[in-house]
């Protein structure tokens, strides 16, 4: 019995011979004892440290519970590593704000960094800190939902896979049919536990809004809404459908925040921190209304001091919750973007319709019963579409509607819609040029953009008859097709040459790093719009020197409309598609103005901001102060007869038509070139 009892009484051994490692002494299911600690080395050379716990005196630490020592919050070293120092600080300024540490009982915040600095690398940072991290040594939340256009859910897919590498597999739900989706949504949100196999969802608005109901049954630790200007309106069922999501964690990544329009200002801040600007009434009576009167200019000197400590308290209280840093900092990572205004003449068949146009259908008189009809509005896009090309008006001249009354017969004998004449349209001809000369003298691959996308039917043409090879993105395309257009035509080896644009169904958020040349061919009324698609190729990735080619109809409503976004007091706000917002936007002085055609300048822009480096219209040097091209209106840096021109495209574009360039808002002088 004794014997058998020495047997038994033994230690287990490791059945392995010199097996030097740890004999397993702890058991299954128990608790390993001493202090917690942080998921990454907080003390690692480069380590990005959100939250740092108090320290604890030995008399302190003896008191404490060791399961509620609060830990480090680290981020991963795989992003901390790529990560810039205005990434990092705005990684940091996120999870201050989710985390309600900037403004107790508030967890929501604006990311409004301008296009090009890594928002959604930032916000991808924050999402993986949060699903795997927090003081209390856990997961901060379970699920995250990013909500973004349609045509960036694929494009999120793949920055999620590529910073994180297969750490993390995200659900994007771009198509398929309603019960499919429906299916997809309710396994997403019946996930729970640490270990969510797929924690982060991303969706469409569109689809976001169908689906609601399913969402609205469950809670997401966190929502992230991509191109978040798209809520500024507080009644659409976008904005209703999101509000009504169960996460008090809210960020809304928007890079041309909305700045002069306040009550748009105000659904945005409301979105994510609801209630720290009072309700719409209330922020109405405190800020609303006295900013506006003293900005007004009859307002008494109390009302105009009352309307400054008005503004200023608001920006003192929207930014702790708003973060903006601008795109000068990307000067020191890319390389340098040369933003250049062109006006293009008309030819003398546009001159001549554009004249009959303001003749027969008389806009101005219209406009002196005080009253804005819809036919104005009509004479407003008739003229934008007539200074793109006479091609895009040639039916309402077929047709003989109102302006258009004897057109017909201005139009070359034979012409025909089904192929396409540049030599009919100033700007047109001077894009033809631009085209040959880069296809011929660089390997430089060209996005155009337009509003319409008749004027992109017209760029098809000339692509067919000059025979470049192209690909084209509008409100047609299937939101998978249009991910594997992006990826190909990035990728170096792709024999695409030109990229077609639809400015209003990509040009937000799209990365088109594979062209270094950009054409906005026509201006749109609210500048946001023109900045995000010109921000498509000047961005983190790019490696050739950029260009941008604004082109403007000489002395025409499109001069106009680029004076009114460059006016300071109109950033932001000029937004004129409705009727209604044309009525509030516009005096009718300024209307009439629209519907006038100057043939007498080489750019009514540029007489308006009585520029200082030109003398009889060509460039001297800069004033001996050093100061640049100033007005009222804006800034300029440069402005450009043909002997200025450093750009060889635009050298023959100038051969190809009488044309004016100056530069705009050129990152040039900041990289010391001269």
């Amino acid at each position: 019995e004794a014997f058998i009892r020495s047997i038994l009484s033994k230690p287990f051994k490791v059945p392995i011979p010199n097996y030097k490692g740890p004999l397993g002494l702890r058991s299954l299911g128990v608790k390993r004892a001493g202090l917690r600690g942080p998921l990454h080395d907080p003390f690692e050379e480069g380590a990005l440290v959100l939250y740092e716990p108090p320290v604890l005196s030995a008399h302190d630490q003896l008191k404490i519970d060791k399961d509620k020592v609060p830990v480090h919050v680290v981020v991963d070293p795989v992003l901390s590593r790529v990560l810039r120092p205005h990434q990092r600080e705005g990684v940091k300024f996120l999870w201050d704000c989710v985390t309600s540490r900037r403004i107790p009982g508030s967890h929501g915040c604006i990311m409004a960094d301008e296009m090009g600095l890594g928002k959604t690398l930032q916000c991808i940072t924050l999402m993986w800190t949060l699903l795997r991290q927090s003081p209390d040594c856990r997961p901060e939340i379970e699920k995250a939902v990013v909500v973004s256009p349609s045509s960036l859910v694929r494009n999120w897919y793949n920055e999620v896979e590529k910073w994180l590498g297969g750490r993390i597999q995200p659900l994007a739900i771009d198509g398929g049919s309603k019960e499919e989706i429906d299916r997809k949504l309710v396994g997403f949100m019946n996930q729970r536990g640490l270990r969510v196999p797929s924690p982060i969802l991303i969706i469409s608005y569109e689809t976001f809004r169908l689906h609601a109901e399913v969402l609205q049954k469950g809670s997401v630790g966190l929502v992230i809404c991509d191109e978040g200007h798209r809520l500024k309106n507080s009644e659409n069922q976008t904005y209703q459908a999101l509000n009504s999501l169960n996460t008090p964690r809210r960020v809304l990544i928007s890079g041309t925040p909305i700045q002069n329009d306040l009550l748009e200002y105000f659904s945005l801040v409301h979105f994510v921190n609801s209630g720290i600007l009072g309700t719409a009434q209330e922020f109405k009576r405190h800020f609303e209304m006295p900013i506006l009167k003293g900005r007004d200019a009859d307002a008494s000197e109390a009302e105009r001091h009352k309307g400054e400590e008005r503004l200023k308290e608001l920006i003192s209280i929207v930014n702790r919750c708003l973060i903006r840093r601008t795109s000068d900092i990307l000067s020191k990572y890319l390389p340098v973007k040369i933003e250049q205004v062109v006006c293009c003449r008309l030819t003398p068949l546009q001159t001549e319709l554009y004249k009959n146009f303001l003749k027969q259908a008389k806009p101005v008189e219209e406009l002196k019963e005080g009253k804005i009809s819809v036919s104005s509005l009509s004479s407003i896009t008739s003229l934008k579409k007539l200074c793109n090309h006479p091609a895009l008006i040639y039916d309402k001249c077929v047709e003989e509607e109102e302006g258009f009354m004897g057109a017909l017969d201005l139009f070359p004998a034979g012409y025909s819609t089904k192929s396409v004449e540049p030599q009919l349209s100033g700007k047109m001809l001077v894009l033809d040029y631009i085209l040959a000369v880069t296809k011929s003298t660089s390997n430089d691959k060209v996005v155009l953009v337009s509003n319409y996308t008749q004027t992109l039917d017209l760029f098809e043409k000339l692509c067919r008859n000059r025979r470049y090879l192209y690909v084209r993105l509008d409100g047609t395309m299937s939101i998978k097709k249009r991910a594997k257009i992006v990826e190909r035509f990035n990728s170096p080896s792709s024999p695409e040459f030109i990229f077609m644009l639809s400015s209003k169904a990509g040009g937000c958020g799209l990365n088109l790093i594979g062209a270094n040349r950009l054409v906005m061919f026509d201006p749109d009324w609210n500048p946001a719009n023109d900045e995000q698609a010109m921000a498509r190729v000047w961005r983190d990735g790019q490696k050739k020197l950029c260009y941008i080619y604004r082109l403007l109809s000489t002395g025409t409503i499109e001069e106009k409309i680029f004076q009114r976004q460059t006016h300071k007091k109109a950033l932001s706000s000029c937004v004129v598609d409705e009727e209604q917002d044309v009525e509030r936007h516009f005096s009718l002085g300024e209307l009439k103005e629209l519907f006038t055609l100057n043939e007498t300048t080489t750019s009514d822009t540029h007489d308006k901001i009585k520029c200082r480096r030109c003398v009889n219209g060509h460039q001297v040097r800069p004033p001996p102060d050093g100061s640049d091209c100033t007005s009222d209106v804006s800034q300029w840096q440069h402005c450009a007869d043909k002997r200025g021109l450093q750009d060889s495209v635009l050298k023959a574009a100038w051969d190809a038509a009488v044309t004016f360039t100056f530069h705009h808002h050129s990152h040039e002088e900041q990289r010391g070139i001269p």
